[in-house]
């Protein structure tokens, strides 16, 4: 078998790592053929090509899925470091938009996404060649998701910490308290908004927004009536009803068009509680990569215009 590796060591390309990331991570050579836009076939082809290379099955059934061999495992990081090699091998000193064609995956929340990809898209797109955008959910994001590459950038209000985890401010926003004016009055006083029920947003990771955590460390709790795993679920539940919802101020000429808004009325301490600060977060291999750079460069340009509506009634 070894003298075997010696000689195929260097048939790997680039492409046949990406495609076993891919597997790695969708956990399914269906899911990872979608992903890069390739037939199913494609895909098993290369991993045989792969699993011939290094001497080892890399993937068993498993249910409906697959799973990793423990070596698959040991080779993702090794995989990982290679791709970057490569990318830094071929990606030169400059970088030219006009001549570039970007496949971007960005991982965001619905209020991010919706707040500032858009435009980002139209932004870049009218600059470039091509541009291709995958969109993937954050969550609570995790450095694993930079590390292991499943994203290029990265926009939350909660950047996740590490050493090689880079982060900038996009933009400051902050929670208001939103209601139905035809359908109650409005929640004035602290005694009105603890003693309403309320719509929140708790994403599918089970994790509350921060803004909950916060509440609870400052001894409030809401009455939780309804959770839905994103900002876009809430104003239906909230329409013709009594309940409140506290979500970001820069929603309002968003998702939550046509309701009203008051500052949160929790004392002085409202003004910490409610910040909403956001940030776009990457990992250290891109903090000189021309053409990551360059993108960042485009996203702070269009965070500086994001809307800013009329504050609050107080």
């Amino acid at each position: 078998m070894h003298s075997m590796n010696k000689i195929d060591h260097l048939a790997l390309d680039g492409h046949a790592l990406e495609l076993f990331l891919a597997v790695l991570e969708e956990g399914s050579v269906t899911a990872a053929a979608t992903r890069l836009g390739l037939t199913q076939s494609a895909v098993s082809h290369a991993l045989n090509k792969l699993r011939r290379i290094v001497g080892d099955p890399l993937f068993a059934k498993s249910g409906r899925g697959i799973v990793a061999t423990a070596h698959a495992q040991a080779l993702a990081a090794k995989a990982r470091a290679l791709i970057d090699e490569m990318r830094s091998f071929a990606g030169g000193v400059t970088f030219e938009p006009a001549s570039a064609q970007l496949s971007l995956t960005i991982a965001a929340n619905d209020f991010q996404r919706d707040l500032l990809l858009p435009r980002f898209f139209d932004h870049v797109a009218a600059q470039v060649t091509s541009l291709n955008l995958r969109v993937i959910p954050s969550q609570s994001p995790s450095p694993a998701m930079l590390r292991e590459n499943r994203c290029d950038l990265l926009i939350t209000p909660l950047p996740p910490s590490g050493v090689d985890i880079v982060q900038k401010r996009l933009l400051q926003d902050h929670y208001v308290c939103y209601y139905d004016p035809k359908a109650r009055a409005t929640p004035a006083t602290r005694g009105a908004y603890l003693a309403a029920r309320h719509v929140t947003v708790v994403y599918t990771d089970n994790e509350r927004l921060d803004f909950d955590r916060r509440l609870a460390a400052n001894g409030f709790h809401r009455d939780i009536a309804i959770s839905v795993p994103s900002f876009s679920g809430v104003p239906s539940f909230l329409r013709g009803s009594q309940m409140l919802a506290s979500m970001p101020s820069l929603l309002a000429t968003g998702v939550m068009h046509g309701f009203a808004r008051v500052r949160i009325p929790l004392a002085s301490r409202t003004r910490t509680l409610a910040e909403l600060p956001m940030f776009m977060v990457w990992h250290q291999r891109y903090q000189k990569d021309p053409a990551h750079r360059w993108i960042r460069s485009q996203l702070e340009t269009v965070a500086a215009t994001a809307s800013h509506p009329a504050p609050a009634k107080t």
